[in-house]
Formats: structure tokens, sequence, C-alpha cells
């Protein structure tokens, strides 16, 4: 018996939601209105539930409906279920827009604290259900926490190899150098690397492919270099180009975020490409809310790559 009610229940949620509206509107006719049916329809509807809980809903007094004690009952139980099957198909909702979930992403330090900071805070603001956690690591730990599913996507600047991971390319920005407003070399479009002779330097990326194409364009033109100061991030690099301790040759997308009055940056010359990708693991699909996160991605970049280059 108990399972041909549920049977009986189960075709008939149109029926129940009928009643609620009923009860919530105060009359048939204010219910047909608010579900868009004709007053037949209601009419059919309630019948149907009648028919299926077995005991009259309504007194029907001059053309009026009157929930009986019954119905005022079964209202808030029937009320608290369809409440409860709206948010079962919000979530199912969430589920295929993407909109519910959490999303862990790595990322080198630099590119975390600046264009990924920007990117994620709009993200989520399409998704607020969506929950980011973000960790900032070396690229060696990133590479392996998304080779091993300790992620589910991260950031990485190619060239790079590793058999457990899928790059996709995003982004490409040339290379710039961060001075102080007033250096005898910020007149100057294009500082070539003949003109950092002698000047005292900021560099990063020690190891590094872009760091050893810096290397090689100084040994190249047999321009000896002035290291003063070897860092780990692009926000420290142009805070010590702003302080007046030396010239930083730093990636153009990154450290254009840290412009203002006292820094100005110029192009490098020559040009040393940085170009980063987004990964996620060889062995696993990306799950929806990453599919999601990275074509918003590609879509942001795309929309916004102007705003991170050198227009000057």
């Amino acid at each position: 018996m108990r399972k041909n009610q549920h049977a009986a229940f189960g075709t008939n949620l149109r029926s129940l939601e009928c009643f609620r509206t009923i009860i919530d509107q105060g009359s048939a006719t204010a219910a047909a209105k608010h579900l868009k049916l004709t007053q037949p329809a209601v009419s059919r509807l309630l019948a149907v539930l009648e028919g299926a809980v077995g005991f009259p809903l309504f007194h029907r007094s001059k053309g009026r409906l009157i929930p009986t004690d019954e119905a005022l009952t079964f209202y808030k139980q029937v009320d608290i279920a369809l409440q409860s099957i709206d948010r079962v198909s919000d979530l199912a909702r969430n589920l295929r827009n993407s909109d519910f979930g959490e999303l862990t992403i790595v990322s080198p330090p630099s590119f975390a604290e600046g264009i990924l900071s920007r990117v994620i805070s709009t993200f989520i603001k399409q998704h607020a259900n969506v929950r980011v956690n973000l960790d900032s690591e070396s690229v060696e730990i990133a590479r392996d926490m998304v080779a091993l599913r300790a992620v589910d996507c991260g950031f990485i600047k190619l060239p790079t190899e590793h058999p457990g991971l899928v790059c996709k390319p995003l982004i490409c920005s040339g290379t710039v150098c961060a001075l102080p407003r007033g250096h005898h070399l910020a007149s100057r479009q294009t500082i070539k690397v003949t003109d950092l002779a002698g000047e005292p330097l900021i560099l990063l990326g020690k190891g590094r492919v872009s760091r050893q194409q810096i290397d090689d364009a100084f040994g190249n033109a047999g321009v000896d270099m002035n290291v003063r100061i070897e860092t780990h991030t692009v926000g420290t690099a142009c805070a010590f180009a702003r302080d007046g301790s030396g010239i930083a040759i730093i990636n153009e997308m990154l450290g254009l975020l840290y412009a203002n009055r006292d820094i100005v940056f110029r192009r490098f010359s020559p040009d040393v490409k940085h170009e980063y990708a987004f990964m996620t693991s060889t062995d696993a699909p990306m799950t929806r809310v990453t599919q999601k996160f990275y074509e918003y991605c590609q879509d942001y970049f795309a929309a916004n790559r102007e705003s991170f280059l050198l227009t000057t």
C-alpha cells in the first residue's frame, strides 16, 4: 500500500503545487492566474489530489474554497516537501551549469598574487556557489600537485615537461624594464641590453628558461651583468625598482599590475616571451567546475589581453 501511495504522489507533483498555491493565493481563480492555468485545469488538479489522499481538502461554499482542518495540516508538509524539491531542482541546475562545488587551484606566487586574483574574483561573482581554494607554490611543487590530482588545476609557465600534465596555453606577454620615474633611462621607449651596461639589476627566476634567455642576451651583447638583487616575485622586484635599488627586468603582464606614479615600464630588447598555460592531470578528465573555469579563463584573457600589455 505504501509503495502505491508513493507512486500516486510521485505522478502528481503538479497537483500538490496547485493545492499549495490555492491556499497561498486564497482562491482557485488567483491560483490559476499565478500558475498560468485555466480555472478548469486547477479544478481538475485539485480533484486528482483529493482522489489520491482520500479525503476532501476544501469546503465549497458559494463558489469559494475553504480549507478543511485536514487540509491545513496537510499543507504544512506539502510546503516542506515542495521546498525540498525546489532545492533539489536548484542543485541539479547548479551542477549542470557548473555553479556549485569546490575548485582547488595552484599557481606560482607572482601569477597568483597578480592577474590570477583578478580572474578568480570575477569568476566567483558569476558562480556564487563555487568555493575556491588557491595555493601558491613553486613550479616543481605545483606540477606535482596537479599531476597527482591533489588539486583540480593550476597555472604554469611554458615550456614545461611532465608526463602527468595536460597544458593548454592561455596568454603570452613580453619583457619590460621597471625603473623609477626619474631614472635617466626612463625617457626611452625601449631599453637595450647595451643601455644597461653598469646599471644595477634586479632579476628573477634563476634557473628558469626566461632568465637564461636574459643572461644569454647580455652575453651575446658582450655586456657584463651587474646583478644587485635576486628575488622571487614580480611585486618585490617592482618595489625595489621603485625605491631606486636598480632596474628590474620582469614579465610584462605581471609587472604592469604594479604600475603607479613612482615607477615606469619600458620595453626590454631583445624581447623575451613569457607564456602561461592552464594545467590539469592526464589521469582524470576535468570536472564540470574545472571545465567552466578553464573556459572562463580563455574568455577573460582574450577579452582583457590589451590591459596586460605595455601601450607606451
